[in-house]
């Protein structure tokens, strides 16, 4: 077998691993191990991961990933799901679709302290679900809501996804925050118009609750603004560097703690919890890291992202029609994957690809464009019908709704992701205007 034929052979490999329901970092290190043995030989292999562990996990930088968890986990322990929606729905709860509507205004806010899309989905499901029901709301409406709202979670910053794609690619943290932001504020004004169509259309699925006074509405409001001044310190501190990425996730871990301990109630139990909450998904990212570290390294050596890019730019195709088919199967992957481990075992194949195509943009502007349509394109995944991750997650707390309405109630969230991406693709200005690249 060539090289190549070897690289090729590690993805069949993964695909059969995954198929076994072997844990996808033991998956990537099992087949980026035989195969750089394959390619270089034991001994080589054996060097490699005497070196890699270390050279890999010493980085300053990952440190910022166990730090948002935590800050995610704080934010849970502490409540602030519920206050957040308890606020949304104060303002839009008493408009048809107004719980829908709070329940993505919450998913938004709560994705800007969490980090995970599966996470907000879960934590706002347990406050939003058993509102929508007591309301009377569809079970297609209120399943379709809470699965796309919990995507929010991985597109608003700080998202963990952004923060492992801009270690892989060497680009800063700071420029994929800010650049996320105008496609998660659209991400959040289009879900909101597929809640008021789909209340338009079909009234009676989304019953409007008793309008509160103004003073019950200011009320509610104070409750949020600290996690909101947290959320602009980290987010704005990055990008303008007042400090480093794991600073500023130092202090908003600090920051969300001391609310959740200040505000939120979270005591001595509950802090042990959140310690290790994050502990273990640090240690399952990490794992994932180093499979995905040496699976990237064996197929530097088959020399198979090098050979592909090179066959696809003999192709005479369009760098349009390349980056619609790698965002296709972006959207294929998101509805069996992970999106970490998706996002890690693409990405040694896609971003030389993409590096080999002439966009008409420099290395950064395609690297921080590219990076903001994966993450869209993760997104849609992880709610398209019928095995997108966020629709298991919320059929698991919404036992009594079967799985078949909650696909009808993606259907027109899923519409909203598609004209977004569209969007994002034709006008790479949307997310390169606001950190000053475009």
């Amino acid at each position: 077998m060539t090289p190549q034929d070897i690289g090729a052979a590690m993805f069949g490999g993964i695909a059969v691993l995954l198929l076994g329901r072997v844990p996808v970092g033991i998956a990537m290190l099992v087949a980026g191990g035989a195969g750089y043995a394959a390619i270089a030989g034991w001994w080589p292999l054996l060097n490699t991961l005497k070196t890699l562990s270390f050279s890999r996990f010493s980085s300053y930088t990952l440190s910022v990933i166990p730090l948002f968890l935590l800050m995610g986990e704080f934010a849970t322990k502490g409540g602030m799901n519920a206050a957040l929606f308890r606020a949304a729905r104060a303002w839009f709860g008493h408009w048809r679709g107004g719980l829908a509507l709070a329940t993505i205004g919450g998913c938004a806010a709560f994705g800007a302290i969490c980090g995970s899309s599966l996470a907000t989905a879960a934590t706002m499901s347990k406050v939003a679900w058993p509102e929508m029901r007591r309301a009377g709301y569809s079970p297609a409406l209120a399943t379709g809501t809470l699965a796309a709202g919990g995507t929010l979670g991985i597109l608003i910053p700080p998202s963990i996804i952004l923060v492992i794609y801009a270690i892989y690619t060497e680009q800063s943290i700071g420029n994929l925050f800010i650049a996320a932001a105008v496609p998660g504020l659209l991400a959040t004004v289009g879900y909101m118009l597929v809640v008021h169509l789909y209340a338009r259309l079909s009234p009676a699925a989304a019953p409007p609750s008793p309008r509160l006074p103004w003073r019950r509405r200011l009320a509610e409001s104070r409750e949020i603004w600290p996690a909101a001044l947290v959320f602009l310190l980290v987010v704005i501190g990055i990008y303008d560097g007042w400090f480093s990425p794991t600073e500023g996730a130092a202090v908003g871990a600090a920051a969300v703690g001391l609310l959740a301990v200040t505000i939120g109630g979270m005591r001595g139990k509950e802090l042990v919890e959140s310690l290790l909450a994050t502990a273990e998904t640090s240690a399952l990212m990490f794992v994932i890291l180093l499979g995905a570290e040496l699976f990237s390294a064996a197929l530097a050596l088959s020399r198979l992202p090098t050979a592909l890019s090179g066959w696809v730019v003999s192709l005479g195709l369009g760098p349009m029609t390349v980056l619609a088919v790698i965002l296709g199967a972006y959207l294929l992957l998101g509805c069996a994957m992970e999106s970490l481990a998706m996002v890690l075992l693409t990405l040694p194949v896609f971003v030389p690809l993409m590096l080999a195509l002439d966009f008409g943009m420099n290395q950064t502007q395609l690297l921080v464009w590219f990076g903001i349509l994966v993450l869209v394109a993760v997104e849609v995944g992880m709610i398209s019908p019928p095995f997108g991750l966020n629709l298991f997650v919320i059929n698991a707390l919404a036992k009594d709704v079967p799985m078949t309405a909650t696909w009808r109630g993606v259907v027109g969230f899923c519409a909203s992701d598609a004209v977004r991406l569209v969007l994002l693709a034709a006008f790479p200005g949307i997310s390169l205007w606001l950190p000053g690249l475009a």
